[in-house]
C-alpha cells in the first residue's frame, strides 16, 4: 500500500499548476468483488424509488460532504448539475438552513440526512423524524432512509480506503 501522491497537470482546471492527486489507498472493490457486487446491487435497488432524482442527489451530496468523501462529493454534485441543479444551490448546500433556496420537502430531507449521518452525535430525534414524516409519505420516507443509509456506506468506503481515483 502506498500513501504517496502524484502531481498531475490539468489545463482546464488549473493552468500552469500541478494538482496533487491522492493515491488509491486500498482497492476494496477489486480485492473483495463479491461484496462490491452486493453493494452495487443494494445501490441500484435504493435508486429504484419514487423519490425525485434532484432531491436524492442533494441528499447524497450533503451526506458525502459531512463524511468527507471527496469522490462521492465530486460524483453527486456532478450528477446533480447534469440533472439540472443550479450551481448556487449546490454551493449553498453546506449552509442550507441559512438560505431561501430549498423547499420544505428538501429541508426535511436534508435535516434527516444530517441526523442519520451524524448518529455519533445522538440518535435521530423524534422532532427531526416528525418533520420528515410531514413531508414524505411512509413509502417515500422509507426510500429516503434507504438512500441515506446507502450513501453513508459508500462514503465510509470512499473516505477510508479511497478506492476510486478522482479524474
Amino acid at each position: 500500500m502506498s500513501t504517496e501522491t502524484t502531481a498531475v497537470a490539468t489545463p482546464a482546471a488549473a493552468t500552469d499548476q500541478d494538482l496533487v492527486v491522492p493515491a488509491v489507498r486500498l482497492a476494496v472493490d477489486k480485492l473483495v468483488p463479491h461484496v462490491n457486487r452486493a453493494m452495487n446491487a443494494l445501490d441500484a435497488a435504493a435508486r429504484d424509488v419514487s423519490l425525485e432524482a434532484p432531491l436524492l442527489e442533494l441528499v447524497r451530496a450533503r451526506a458525502s460532504q459531512l463524511n468527507g468523501c471527496a469522490y462521492c462529493v465530486d460524483t453527486h454534485t456532478r450528477d446533480a448539475r447534469e440533472g439540472g441543479e443550479s450551481e448556487r444551490r449546490l454551493h449553498a448546500l453546506p449552509v442550507w438552513r441559512e438560505t431561501p433556496f430549498f423547499t420544505a420537502r428538501e429541508r426535511a430531507g436534508l435535516e434527516l440526512t444530517e441526523a442519520v449521518t451524524r448518529l455519533a452525535d445522538g440518535q435521530v430525534g423524534d422532532d427531526v423524524f416528525a418533520r420528515a414524516a410531514a413531508q414524505f409519505d411512509d413509502k417515500e420516507l422509507a426510500e429516503l432512509i434507504w438512500a441515506i443509509t446507502v450513501i453513508n456506506a459508500w462514503n465510509r468506503l470512499g473516505a477510508t480506503a479511497r478506492p476510486w481515483p478522482l479524474s
